[in-house]
This record gives C-alpha cells, structure tokens and sequence, in this order.
C-alpha cells in the first residue's frame, strides 16, 4: 500500500485551544485518522512531554502521528512548510497555488490548503471558499486536505473526503 493510498481522511490538529479536550478527541475519532500535534504554546521540555502521551493514546487507536517542528520524536511524519518537511509522511502547508506548487516541489505527500472557511486561528483573514478550495485542491496531483473552519457539516458541504480541524473535531463534533 504507497502513502496516498493510507493518507487518514480525517485530522485533529493540536494547539492551545482545544489542549484541553484531545485526550478524549482522540478516543473519538475514527480508527486510523491522523493527528498533527503542534503545540507551539509550550516549552521544549513541556511540549515533548505532552507529545508522547498524545502519541500514546494516538497511536493505541491506530492513528498516524504527524509533528509540526524541527524535532524528531518518532512521528510518523512531518507537517509545515514545504521548506520544512524533512521526515516520513510529508504533509505541507498551503494557501494558494503557488504554495502548491512550491509544496509539490519539495516533496510534499499531502497539503493542507486553508483557510477554507472563517477561522479562530485567523480571524478575519480572506478565505478560500467552497469553489476557491475545489478549484486549487482538483489541481494538485498529491491529496489535499481542507483545513479551516472545518466542521462535519462543513466537509458535506464542501464536498471533500479530506479534511482536518482544530477546534471542529471535538467529541461532540465527530462525524
């Protein structure tokens, strides 16, 4: 089986916002989803303390790992941009199409193109929308994942299998 063909459908992405809650996200999503931790809020020491028992519990429900940074703690990947990605599953980050250009070129087995909808972590910031998202993402020729604003009932509407969230894929949010 090649990477594209394992990619999760589905993503829970870690920061301070939702630190609170991933225990229980992580026993909640499907089996076999990813998890991209990226706690930048915490401290080297703190932050690959909190890593390895995300990674536990991600792992025990058979998710793939992927961490944000220059670190290299047995993940299953990395996640960034492109410039970044140095390991495993290389998931890069992206907001327009040069960004997917610049991640294809670098190695990139999978991009995360946001913002797709209004976020938290950008207030305020242009979105790409439903077309402006299907438009890009049907141009790459590795998978894209929608980030953004992503809930359950955004993805229906968005109409896409991959999708990831940070504060939309609380338990009470799963799919």
């Amino acid at each position: 089986m090649t990477t594209r063909q394992s990619l999760p459908l589905l993503w829970l992405l870690s920061d301070a916002r939702n630190d609170a809650g991933l225990e229980e996200a992580l026993r909640a999503l499907p089996r076999g989803s990813g998890f991209v931790f990226r706690h930048y809020h915490l401290d080297p020491a703190q932050r690959r303390a909190r890593f390895d028992e995300l990674a536990k519990i991600a792992r025990s429900f058979g998710h793939t790992v992927i961490l944000s940074g220059d670190e290299d703690w047995g993940a299953d990947g990395s996640y960034g941009p492109p410039e970044r990605l140095d390991r495993g599953l290389k998931l890069a980050t992206a907001h327009n199409g040069d960004e997917i250009e610049q991640a294809v070129a670098a190695g990139a087995d999978a991009i995360f193109l946001s913002p797709v909808f209004p976020t938290a972590s950008h207030p305020g910031a242009r979105t790409l929308g439903v077309y402006g998202f299907q438009v890009l993402a049907q141009q790459s020729p590795v998978p894209v994942i929608a980030l953004g604003g992503m809930n359950a009932k955004r993805a229906v509407e968005l109409d896409w299998p991959r999708w990831g969230a940070i504060d939309g894929l609380r338990s009470t949010n799963m799919p």
